[in-house]
């Protein structure tokens, strides 16, 4: 039974995330990381930071794993597991939402293969955890930390957006500086509908805005800016999602 709880936890360690990122090293470190989907993602240093140099496409949360049995008198070891992050396409539905949720822009599957998910704040602040492990979903301040890193909000965007006109639409003002390689997913509504696609980029921070809670703080880009502001917008929203290293 020992060895079985062993073999348990190995495989789990293994399976729901796997980091290949130095804790240490300049900006400009690349590695990768694996979510319990099984979906790697590059990674960059960027000053003191390690970020997602990818918008997340996980459908599971990360808590815990499921046990298989494999073949007989093979063992039982863990899977990646965790709990399904719903697929809302319904417009409707998406709008009644007070529960975690993803969708893909304009519900094609063909997108978030480009440019991630979009993810409604609920599921940015499930317990259940959207991020790899040893990952999170960057805060309010963490946000501000990168920002500041790259000379304030009024140059920031440009430095984080992916250079040129293959994803974003023109005039893309972006120099894609440290390798983040910010892409334009667009966002969904409120009321289910999409907008964006090429234009626009909303990264989710885990901060509620305090002053009214039905909101959450978020960092937009846009093709023709460099600027990164920070707003705070209705958690219903569909969203991007960058993590940062713990």
């Amino acid at each position: 039974m020992k060895e079985i709880l062993v073999m348990i936890c190995v495989a789990a360690a293994l399976l729901c995330s796997c980091s290949d990122d130095k804790t240490t090293g300049p900006t400009g470190s690349t590695g990768t990381v694996t979510d319990i989907d099984g979906n790697v993602y590059q990674t960059v240093k960027i000053g003191d930071q390690w970020w997602m140099a990818e918008n997340l496409r996980v459908t599971h949360y990360r808590n815990g794993s499921k046990l298989e049995t494999v073949t007989p008198g093979s063992g039982t070891w863990a899977s990646p597991g965790g709990d399904v992050i719903p697929n809302v396409t319904d417009n409707a539905a998406w709008s009644a939402l007070s529960t975690g949720a993803y969708c893909n822009y304009n519900n094609d599957e063909d997108n978030a293969d480009t440019y991630g998910r979009l993810y409604n704040w609920y599921a940015v602040a499930d317990s259940r955890e959207l991020a790899p492990v040893g990952w999170h979903v960057p805060s309010d301040a963490e946000w501000q930390t990168l920002v500041g890193f790259l000379g304030g909000d009024q140059v920031a965007g440009g430095a984080l957006k992916e250079a040129g006109t293959a994803h974003w639409l023109s005039p893309n003002t972006g120099t894609d500086q440290v390798d983040f390689a910010a892409l334009p997913g667009g966002y969904r509504l409120i009321q289910g509908g999409f907008q964006g696609l090429g234009e626009n980029a909303l990264f989710w921070s885990s901060t509620e805005d305090e002053e009214n809670t039905s909101f959450a703080w978020y960092r937009p880009l846009h093709n023709s800016s460099s600027v990164i502001n920070r707003f705070s917008d209705s958690k219903q929203i569909g969203e991007s999602v960058r993590c940062v290293r713990d």
